[in-house]
């Protein structure tokens, strides 16, 4: 009689919902997960600048966590949709910036020939500056949309969980808002309404500085995801340089991936500049689980990502070559 009690008993807490939970999956989403895309652009008076963004709305309506992604040099806010849609099939928005002066308009109407010398003119510290200021700006113009009625946004967004994200020159961008130091030892663009940050092709300036003093005041959590080929034909930065970022970091939730012959574009939708390469199709399996589980423990404090992500989950996505390190 007792077994038959427990058994029933058991058998009415399954009904009801109360069975053990699914293992956490940083990879599964829901059929109906589709996003909403909505372009705008942001109008920053003061510098006359424009700022277009795309944005990927959860399929849910109700306020979610937020997360930035700057493009590389060259780019806009149409590259890497695989991660927009990803993150905001799990939940989040996503909002894509475009940074002009470093964006596709610096070799979309150049001749062919022009368009590499045009890109590394690009890549220079003015247009840096620019990115860094680009990003409050946009976080500011989030907070006023989230509010207006007459905005596709309102009510949509929950700015007090915000991450931010970026590759190659992007990643440059996230390093200067969430946290890097100048040589000085001053952060004159960190913005604090920044909780988390990955950084794609992450790299530490050859222009001068000690790694300690440019990361050693990181105080959010960091991923950085590089790769073993991870070099890029405009600038200087090298495995070397890329690889130089994570050991100044202090410890306390900070990560690094490093994918087994992963390269510049391995982070990207683009073509591999190497046509002789193949893109190893579990890179982006590894960069979605990795980066998801990443914003689910620390935008969303999510117990069982951050048990995922400390503990035996990466390997189950990570090929053995790979390397992967917290501290």
């Amino acid at each position: 009689m007792q077994r038959l009690l427990l058994t029933s008993v058991f058998t009415a807490i399954s009904c009801m919902g109360w069975a053990e939970e699914k293992p956490y999956d940083p990879l599964a989403i829901a059929p109906s997960s589709k996003a909403e895309k909505v372009d705008v652009v942001v109008k920053d008076e003061t510098r006359n600048r424009e700022i277009p963004l795309r944005v990927y709305l959860p399929a849910a309506k109700k306020p979610a966590a937020v997360v930035l992604f700057s493009h590389g040099l060259g780019g806009s806010r149409e590259g890497n949709p695989y991660l927009g849609e990803h993150w905001s099939a799990r939940g989040y928005v996503v909002v894509f910036l475009q940074h002009a002066g470093s964006d596709a308009g610096v070799w979309k109407d150049t001749p062919v020939v022009q368009r590499m010398a045009a890109l590394k003119q690009a890549a220079n510290l003015q247009n840096t500056l620019l990115r860094f200021k680009d990003v409050p700006v946009v976080i500011d113009q989030l907070e006023r949309w989230n509010k207006a009625d007459d905005s596709p946004l309102k009510d949509r967004l929950e700015l007090k969980q915000l991450g931010m994200s970026g590759h190659s020159f992007g990643a440059v961008t996230t390093q200067g808002v969430s946290g890097q130091r100048t040589p000085r030892g001053e952060s004159p663009f960190t913005d604090k309404r920044i909780k988390a940050a990955i950084a794609m092709s992450p790299n530490s300036p050859r222009t001068g500085g000690d790694p300690k003093i440019l990361f050693g005041g990181v105080t959010i959590p960091w991923l950085l995801m590089t790769g073993t080929k991870d070099t890029a034909i405009v600038g200087d930065a090298d495995v070397e340089s890329r690889l130089s970022v994570y050991p100044a970091l202090p410890s306390g939730r900070k990560y690094e991936l490093v994918l087994d012959g992963g390269e510049h574009e391995a982070f990207s939708d683009r073509d591999l500049m190497n046509t002789k390469s193949k893109r190893n199709p579990n890179h982006h399996k590894v960069i979605l689980a990795l980066s998801t589980a990443f914003w689910d423990s620390y935008l969303r404090d999510d117990a069982a990502a951050r048990k995922w992500l400390d503990g035996d989950g990466p390997a189950t996505v990570l090929e053995k070559p790979d390397r992967w390190q917290k501290k």
